[in-house]
């Protein structure tokens, strides 16, 4: 099966652990080396001390995603509230690449 960044922007994610609608991929993080893909990207928080603050969006590895369908794609995430254990930190993975 092939699709689209554009494709997969249009669906849903969705946690099936707690049915929780976690938003509409934002980014897809690649390890160049391989050209395998790392995971997915959503939004983290909305909230408006989180949006101020910058907030931090939610890293998905790609092992966590059990389907994707017509609509949407559907993950199992354990301790989504957890923000050690989900959020992804960008800066801290340029550093590693240019290293």
């Amino acid at each position: 099966m092939e699709t689209s960044f554009l494709d997969l922007r249009c669906k849903e994610v969705i946690n099936i652990v707690d049915g929780t609608r976690l938003g509409h991929i934002i980014d897809i993080v690649i390890t160049l080396t391989t050209g395998q893909i790392s995971g997915i990207v959503v939004p983290g928080n909305k909230s408006i001390l989180s949006f101020l603050k910058g907030g931090n969006d939610l890293f998905i590895p790609f092992s966590q995603i059990c389907k994707i369908g017509e609509d949407a794609i559907l993950v199992e995430l354990y301790g989504v509230n957890n923000p050690i254990q989900t959020t992804y930190d960008f800066r801290a993975q340029n550093k590693q690449l240019k290293n």
